[in-house]
């Protein structure tokens, strides 16, 4: 999957329905000729991407409700390609490993139904990067984890961890306890959490934070009514990005946020202390009705990032004809039901 900007821009002008609907079909087309597109220098600049954008057009396309979009004996091939001699998962073929990598392989591997047929092909790799890649980068002194045996720590990387064990179904082989109170120790005064004890709150990181407090069913140590005022203040309220949301204060707004928030939210059981229409209109605003694809603001090229995140925005707004994201995994409420059994 290539992360090659455009040809769009959000909000391009079109003859076609009005800016308010979904643009459904375009954005199908937009997701299926990304890895056309090799003959462009930018689709080898973002090769470091390739597997996380894989991950993002497919979440994509299964909101949309077109999940066999993308051919999946493709899509296993090229998963597969990507696992490295250490057991984890390598952004391309011939990359090193990485946490996040890892992840969106696994999370892939489950849109896809794929677990028990990379399997059959690589047997035990299952068991290997649970527990030889994934819950080895678990720093014993704090709980945290680390991206790779370079050792930098991150809460992202803690939250990818416990996604990716929970969808394998081997939480049992880290120290969850422990990981919960290196999240606890990341609250800030504010009522967010930074990516890092005493780092700034970020909705980025506030996400990654919730989501692991999530899987680890203590959302219980979390002032929800403090952190909701937070995010819910990340929305704003004038000029052209009236709607939309940011990151941080004083920051502009940004499509992707309509999920770091907006799915912290949910999480919370807080989305109603937003403007919903208002934010819908926004994410709207930055689709490409001719082309395809969501931008991060109107006027702005395309991506398949913004444009997941947009979607999956929409999608907790229940937007009709858009299938239900899980808050907690962003992958579809049917794949996590399945996976995980609840």
């Amino acid at each position: 999957m290539s992360l090659v900007a455009g040809p769009g821009r959000g909000g391009a002008l079109s003859s076609g329905p009005s800016p308010q609907q979904l643009h459904t079909n375009a954005h199908i087309r937009y997701i299926q000729t990304l890895d056309k597109r090799r003959d462009e220098f930018e689709y080898w600049l973002t090769e470091h991407l390739r597997l996380n954008g894989l991950y993002w057009g497919l979440t994509a396309l299964h909101l949309l409700g077109k999940p066999d979009a993308l051919p999946r004996a493709e899509v296993l091939d090229f998963v597969l390609s990507c696992l490295h001699e250490s057991g984890g998962m390598g952004a391309a073929p011939g990359h090193d490993a990485h946490m996040l990598y890892t992840v969106s392989g696994v999370q892939i591997l489950a849109l896809v139904d794929g677990f028990e047929e990379l399997e059959a092909r690589v047997p035990g790799w299952k068991e290997k990067i649970a527990k030889s890649v994934i819950a080895g980068l678990q720093d014993p002194a704090t709980g945290t984890f680390f991206g790779d045996q370079y050792g930098e720590p991150d809460t992202r990387f803690l939250y990818g961890a416990l996604n990716a064990l929970s969808l394998l179904g081997r939480l049992d082989f880290v120290d969850v306890p422990r990981a919960v109170t290196y999240i606890k120790s990341c609250a800030n005064p504010d009522g967010g959490y930074g990516n890092s004890p005493g780092a700034e709150s970020h909705s980025g990181q506030i996400f990654t934070c919730l989501a692991a407090l999530s899987i680890a069913d203590r959302l219980d140590t979390v002032d929800m009514e403090h952190l909701a005022g937070w995010l819910s203040e990340r929305q704003v309220s004038e000029g052209e990005g009236k709607g939309g949301l940011n990151g941080r204060p004083e920051k502009k707004e940004d499509v992707c946020y309509s999920w770091w928030v907006l799915s912290s939210l949910a999480m919370l059981n807080r989305v109603h202390w937003i403007d919903g229409k208002a934010l819908e209109s926004f994410i709207l605003r930055c689709q490409d009705p001719e082309h395809g694809g969501i931008s991060d603001r109107p006027g702005d090229m395309v991506d398949v990032f913004h444009t997941v995140f947009g979607l999956a925005g929409l999608s907790l707004l229940k937007f009709p004809g858009l299938e239900e994201v899980d808050p907690v995994y962003c992958l579809p409420r049917s794949v996590t039901r399945k996976v995980l059994g609840k």
